[in-house]
């Protein structure tokens, strides 16, 4: 990789940033109709996970054009976990400051965010010792190496982002469970839900790079790391097709935010997929996994488009047309990074 194309790379998350934070505070400012206080926030707070996905892209890239130091290593993953205290910090005020269900749903949903953002927060650590995948690529034996994580801290970083799943799943059935007290419950709740497929995609993302650079990668794993976040994109983007089907708008038109969450799990899938296929293994199309995230972009553009136009029949469409343009915007992130990932990993 040539200096150009790495300030390129570290370019994408931060112009996705600048994207999401404008974008955000513009829906927010533009007027005063409670479909602002809902879309604004979100999609300001996606712009956090944009942050964390420039620190992981950072973390991989000067450790492959040799300018890694000791600051960088423990300043990037900083910066990401940073991002996702303050969005969490942002989304708990925005619940107990607010008095509307926009600022419930809201409040709810960038917390939500954030622990995405600590997700991929924790795929930056864990990507400290990144180059140590294409080595361990090239040997036949298991034995970790010197310079790999312990046994004890790789499977710190693993349960670490474990943890974060599984509290978006639990946060996410508390507010299902309230369904019937009222429609914001039923709306936070789904979002979630799409949430904590994205984070459990990223558990696998993490154990992936983990036992690479442990040298522990299993033949097995090839295929369930890359399956569990396939299933997770897929139960997000049916379960949105369910909730399409529902005769209240309100509630049906969460349904396209489901869908977007579930094309953003199908953008981690490539970078599970890269790693998965070129482990001790010659996979002749490894340069177009890249091409997955930049589909799903598209997708997820097109359809805010569509919405876009839909939200001038009804309001409902309104935040989902706007959220969806900000997943565009993650989803076209994750292309830098699986093409950092391709790259670093060629031969």
């Amino acid at each position: 990789m040539n200096y150009g194309i790495s300030i390129l790379f570290r370019a994408i998350p931060l112009l996705m940033a600048l994207f999401c934070f404008g974008y955000g505070a513009f829906v927010i400012d533009a007027g005063t109709d409670m479909n602002r206080f809902v879309a604004g926030p979100v999609v300001f707070s996606l712009g956090m996970i944009c942050i964390a996905l420039f620190a992981t892209a950072g973390t991989i890239i000067r450790q492959i054009i040799h300018t890694y130091t000791t600051a960088a290593k423990y300043a990037l993953p900083i910066i990401g976990y940073l991002a996702a205290v303050l969005c969490f910090i942002g989304g708990m005020t925005y619940i107990n400051d607010g008095t509307t269900t926009a600022h419930f749903v809201a409040g709810h949903v960038i917390c939500g965010v954030a622990f995405i953002t600590a997700c991929v927060a924790t795929t930056a650590t864990a990507s400290t010792r990144f180059t140590l995948i294409t080595q361990n690529s090239k040997r036949t034996d298991h034995a970790a190496p010197t310079k790999a994580f312990s046994s004890a801290q790789g499977d710190s970083l693993i349960i670490l982002a474990v943890i974060f799943a599984v509290s978006v799943w639990v946060w996410t059935f508390w507010l299902l469970g309230q369904s019937d007290i009222h429609n914001a419950y039923f709306v936070a709740g789904h979002v979630m839900a799409g949430l904590a497929c994205i984070c459990t995609s990223l558990v696998a993302l993490i154990a992936t790079i983990v036992r690479q650079i442990r040298n522990g990668y299993a033949h097995s794993e090839r295929k369930w790391w890359p399956a569990l976040v396939l299933a997770m994109g897929t139960l997000s983007v049916l379960w949105g097709l369910w909730i399409l089907t529902d005769v209240n708008p309100e509630k049906s038109s969460i349904g396209y935010i489901m869908i977007g969450l579930g094309l953003v799990c199908y953008s981690i899938s490539s970078k599970v997929i890269l790693l998965a296929v070129i482990w001790r293994n010659v996979f002749k199309l490894a340069n177009r996994i890249p091409l997955i995230p930049v589909l799903t972009a598209l997708a997820c553009l097109f359809l805010s488009a569509f919405l876009f136009e839909m939200a001038t029949m009804n309001d409902v469409y309104f935040v989902p047309a706007r959220v969806l343009a900000g997943l565009g915007g993650i989803c076209f992130t994750l292309f830098s990074i699986v093409s950092i990932l391709e790259s670093g990993t060629s031969n």
